[in-house]
């Protein structure tokens, strides 16, 4: 999902790119809750799907085989805690740091 997928352009910016996104379309409070060290904001599906994108969205749907319904539904409960996960120091990690994580 966030490394991009099998269409090329999905979500293709990366972690970086996604927060932008969120950020740009107004749910930057949301998402930094996500990647700081506190409790994590809740996002509506619509708001979700408004963030990502509808080409996005239609093409995880594709990629996945979930409706878009299904798939909005598994973001919004999942997105939050693996954004949190992935920013374990309330930041994005470094080049270096990821490596060294893996």
């Amino acid at each position: 999902l966030l490394a991009g997928g099998a269409d090329g352009n999905i979500l293709s910016g990366g972690l970086g790119g996604l927060l932008r996104q969120f950020q740009q379309n107004g749910q930057g409070d949301v998402v930094n809750s996500w990647v700081g060290k506190g409790p994590n904001q809740n996002i509506s599906e619509s708001d979700l799907a408004k963030s990502i994108g509808s080409e996005d969205i239609d093409a995880l749907s594709r990629h996945t085989g979930l409706s878009r319904d299904d798939l909005l539904a598994g973001l919004r409960r999942e997105l939050p805690g693996t954004i949190d996960e992935l920013t374990p120091d309330g930041r994005l990690p470094t080049g270096e740091e990821i490596s060294q994580r893996v």
